[in-house]
């Protein structure tokens, strides 16, 4: 299984190895104001997405606080005051009936 995961981290590398040799012509990014900015076009792909990436997990940031707050103090609560072991649930006063399978 080791060299499974290792046949498949060289594919991937050299799948991207490929791309960015393939994709070294100049790309231009126009931005506002006449300001432009020359770079091979793997570089912007990459610069892209990385702007995403970054984007994502600053708009998750405040959801994981929010979550890890409610846990840490669902977990204070449980420390400080124990809950008592709930009783055995009772066995059921009817035995189940079986029903027989549709279309057998």
């Amino acid at each position: 299984m080791k060299y499974i995961l290792w046949l498949l981290k060289a594919a991937i590398f050299f799948t991207l190895f490929a791309f960015a040799l393939n994709n070294q012509q100049d790309a231009t990014v126009h931005f506002f104001f006449g300001t432009q900015w020359r770079a091979p076009l793997v570089l912007v792909v990459l610069t892209a997405f990385s702007a995403g990436l970054m984007v994502g997990v600053l708009g998750m940031v405040p959801r994981w606080w929010k979550h890890r707050r409610a846990a840490r103090r669902a977990h204070m609560s449980e420390k400080l005051s124990p809950t008592p072991a709930a009783p055995a649930p009772a066995a059921p006063s009817s035995p189940v009936e079986i029903l027989p399978a549709h279309g057998i």
